[in-house]
């Protein structure tokens, strides 16, 4: 409880007390645990106890002993003598205690705000590092029906679905939620008001003796079954951004008079970050759908190609942020040729998602013209240049040909596409060609050939990346899968079922995928 100059002083005059200082005392210094063992709320106290003492010096004949408090890197100390002084320790001991109650209960009141405020403040930083909204108002309701110890909580709080339309849904904690399901939602009436208007805190010790309780028909109070509630506080949720009530924190106890003013305090703080957490969350997933949404109407659907089964898939970031720059493209050309391309811009949400639909477009319009991959490439890549600067985007453009049952291609920066012909075993190809668009100028072009029988695979990084996995690895683990897809007669479900496995359900980037089946039939 004191600093070291202090505690130096403490310690001398403890010694002093032994036989005026003519007794030979010790020093044992006492860890935190030994401190709450030997002292519990006491700054001092005269160690009796044989089996402590013997615990803590083991091998002396102690006659006396001081156990006191201190601060800081040292939080205690044993003083101790082996000579003979009488019963001065105790008398030593309670009059220090005596003379430092006071403080000792300062520091232990000062404690427990301190503990209260590290306790408020670790649930505001797990509230706010989500951004999942359903998580976020039960990770709060229950830290704030745990905080205020109410027999039970709940947190109405109002979402507008896609029509544009206000819903209200809650959580609860403390309670099974079927003790709740049998009952209307909770309506503006004199009671509820201040809290969905935010006109401010609610706490009353009875609130079956508020004059505004009861009020309102059909029930004129709780509803027949409710849960008994007696102590009553209910606090608002308001964004701090638009000042917008999102919700309601409604906390219930069957006793009277069981909130306090720290409980108060501690349900509004934990509204005040869930207030900040909800507002993230709902600015992320506003700016996440529009993105998703944007990529969605840029994709194409993929024509019918003759002598070709083409399937194409894109998935939307299933967790965190990356949504909005990964596109394919299945063009059919005026000479018969298709033009597969698939890319990625870099960045994300809304900006990522505004390129990929302007690169797409120019990439279209030049593959029109029926120029070569090379060229398609260089085209765009100067364009992008002049649109939005050195911007960064990679794309794999190839060309089929049935004519003569060949693939053209070029490759900006992405990853390889990987080619299967009948008998051979998978093929990477397109590795490493070029820079991306947007910097490169230059883009060498191949051709491989594409027999009936054939595969090609067109992916982005997402399938074969993300936080937990490796590039290399998840490469290497799709090559693994795909004499799974070779023998699938329904392309769909097999693709499903292995972008699962790839991702392990949890893919935290774009994923856009062609894959191309030289059927044979029907071909030109």
């Amino acid at each position: 409880m004191t600093s070291r100059p202090e505690f130096d002083a403490v310690l001398d005059a403890v010694r002093e007390a032994f036989a005026g200082g003519a007794a030979a005392t010790e020093v044992r210094a006492l860890d935190p645990d030994e401190v709450r063992a030997v002292l519990g709320d006491h700054v001092a106290r005269a160690v009796t106890d044989r089996a402590i003492l013997a615990d803590l010096v083991p091998g002396e004949e102690i006659t006396g002993a001081i156990a006191v408090a201190a601060d800081g890197s040292e939080p205690g100390a044993l003083v101790y003598t082996t000579t003979g002084i009488g019963g001065a320790p105790s008398a030593v001991a309670a009059a220090i205690d005596a003379a430092t109650a006071g403080l000792a209960a300062t520091v232990r009141r000062l404690q427990s705000e301190a503990s209260v405020l590290d306790a408020l403040h670790s649930t505001g930083r797990e509230l706010t590092a989500q951004l999942d909204i359903d998580r976020i108002v039960q990770d709060a309701t229950d830290a704030a029906t745990k905080a205020t110890g109410a027999g039970f909580g709940a947190f109405f709080y109002n979402l507008i679905d896609e029509l544009g339309e206000s819903y209200t849904l809650y959580t609860i904690s403390g309670v099974p939620r079927e003790a709740f399901t049998r009952f209307p939602m909770p309506r503006n009436t004199d009671v509820f008001a201040p809290t969905f208007d935010g006109a401010g805190t609610v706490r009353s010790p009875d609130i079956t003796r508020d004059p505004r309780f009861g009020k309102n028909p059909p029930h004129h109070g709780m509803p027949a079954g409710h849960l008994p509630v007696c102590s009553y506080l209910a606090v608002s949720v308001l964004s701090p951004t638009s000042g917008e009530v999102l919700g309601g924190f409604f906390f219930g106890h069957p006793e009277p008079d069981r909130f306090t003013a720290r409980h108060e305090y501690l349900a509004e703080g934990i509204a005040a970050y869930a207030a900040i957490a909800l507002d993230n969350a709902r600015l992320y997933e506003r700016e996440r759908t529009l993105a998703s949404e944007l990529s969605r109407s840029m994709l194409p659907v993929a024509p019918p190609t003759p002598g070709l089964d083409v399937f194409t898939r894109y998935l939307p970031a299933a967790t965190g942020s990356k949504v909005g720059g990964d596109w394919f493209d299945v063009i059919r050309l005026p000479s018969g040729a298709t033009a597969f391309v698939i890319g990625d811009v870099v960045g994300h949400g809304v900006t990522a998602a505004t390129v990929m639909g302007q690169v797409r477009t120019a990439i279209r319009s030049y593959a029109l013209l029926e120029l070569p991959p090379s060229e398609v490439l260089r085209n765009v890549s100067e364009l992008i240049v002049g649109l939005f600067g050195e911007s960064f985007v990679t794309c794999f453009y190839a060309v089929h040909r049935p004519a003569d049952g060949t693939l053209a291609y070029a490759n900006a920066g992405h990853l390889p596409a990987i080619l299967i012909r009948p008998g051979e075993p998978p093929e990477q190809i397109g590795e490493a060609l070029a820079q991306p668009l947007g910097v490169g100028s230059v883009f060498p072009q191949r051709t491989a050939g594409f027999p009936v029988g054939a595969d090609l695979v067109l992916y982005t990084d997402g399938l074969v990346e993300s936080r937990t996995r490796d590039l290399t690895l998840g490469v290497e683990w799709l090559l693994a899968g795909i004499p799974g897809l070779l023998t699938a007669t329904d392309l769909e479900p097999a693709w499903d079922k292995l972008v699962d496995e790839l991702t392990r359900g949890r893919h935290d980037d774009d994923i856009a995928v062609i894959h191309v089946r030289h059927r044979g039939e029907d071909t030109p």
